[in-house]
């Protein structure tokens, strides 16, 4: 069987590029394999079928690029809602606009099965329980696109951590990565979590006002969204130090995690994983079992479209269980939007986030 998908939003990571992660002269002009575009395209069970943006530059231009045809591009998500049986739609907007966009999506008419949303899922956490909620109650499936969940290797890794006890209890993580927060570090925050399997209990944090994607994106206006970091407690006892206030230059993705039965280095930009088996007092190291090589952004972060795209199918088959679930998702927001409560209160902050602090927006793009 083929599945129909649809796209709303026509930017970078739908299928035309990101400044930074792909060639300059490529953007906006070729196909970009690492893209949910490029994940359909990949997967032999899903066809991608239709296309809405409200820039008609931008629509035409993703459109000629991925070969939809004339009557399937629309001006506007509702209209391509109301027109096309979809099973699929992907949201590819701005973080502000997900929340209207996947709520528009699980109760249009044609009741699409899954839902594939660009992370962050939202700007605020209120919209996050809302987009959760209207998913839930019109039986649809919210697939967040924090791609680490979709490479093998972290599957594996995680496999490890919490079946074979790789670490035992784990005490301390450390972790660093490019600002900003929304806009880059959700992918550091998503994967702690994913691996640690827990939620955050208490943070401390500092927001350092930069943001180096007002130049890159050539934007004209300003954002909240910014380098920040702190610390974060989380509710399995781990203690967690975080800077994502690095330059996009000068940054590495890079974890250490410290627990009772070893201790692990991943560095994903450099390509090292490295683990040590916990003896007697004394580390020891030892290849990370079923793991031959590290994580890279080159051979792991550009197929995880694809693999994604292919849960997608396996969900539609109704042959799989959903593993990037919203209501995880949005345990990475909560952390985000705590360390800006906490920078900008001078105090600490508990999760979850009481009623009218879910309501805090971080805007971003």
């Amino acid at each position: 069987m083929t599945y129909k998908a649809g796209i709303i939003g026509t930017g970078g990571i739908a299928g035309m590029g990101i400044l930074g992660m792909h060639d300059e002269e490529s953007i906006g002009k070729e196909k970009i394999r690492a893209s949910h575009a490029g994940g359909y395209d990949a997967t032999p069970d899903i066809e991608l079928v239709a296309v809405a943006d409200v820039d008609e530059e931008k629509l035409a231009q993703f459109s000629n690029a991925w070969d939809i045809s004339a009557d399937h591009r629309y001006i506007g998500h509702e209209a391509m809602l109301s027109a096309e049986n979809l099973d699929v739609v992907s949201v590819c907007t701005p973080s502000y606009l997900h929340h209207t966009h996947v709520i528009d999506t699980a109760r249009a008419s044609t009741s699409p099965s899954v839902i594939w949303c660009e992370k962050p899922i939202d700007s605020r956490v209120t919209n996050a329980h809302e987009m959760i909620k209207a998913c839930e109650e019109t039986s649809t499936e919210l697939v967040v696109n924090h791609s680490f969940r979709f490479t093998n290797k972290l599957q594996q890794l995680r496999r490890l951590i919490h079946k074979e006890n790789l670490l035992g209890q784990v005490h301390s993580v450390s972790a660093q990565f490019r600002m900003e927060l929304l806009r880059n570090s959700t992918h550091l925050l998503d994967t702690l979590i994913y691996l640690l399997d827990t939620r955050a209990e208490r943070i401390g944090g500092y927001i350092n006002g930069q943001n180096e994607a007002v130049e890159s994106l050539g934007a004209d206006q300003t954002v909240d969204d910014a380098g920040g970091g702190g610390f974060v407690v989380m509710e399995d006892g781990t203690f967690v130090t975080l800077d994502c206030t690095i330059p996009r230059e000068d940054s590495s993705m890079t974890f250490q995690f410290i627990g009772s039965e070893g201790k692990l280095y991943l560095n994903n930009d450099d390509g090292e994983w490295r683990y040590w088996r916990l003896e007697d007092g004394n580390h020891i190291e030892e290849p990370i079992p079923g793991i031959d090589e590290p994580w890279t952004w080159e051979n792991d972060y550009k197929g995880s479209f694809a693999n994604a795209a292919n849960h997608i199918s396996d969900l539609l088959d109704r042959t799989a269980v959903n593993h990037s679930k919203g209501i995880e998702a949005t345990r990475s927001l909560e952390i985000i939007v705590g360390l800006y409560l906490s920078h900008y209160t001078n105090g600490q902050v508990e999760i979850p986030l009481k009623r009218p602090l879910q309501d805090v927006c971080i805007t971003s793009w």
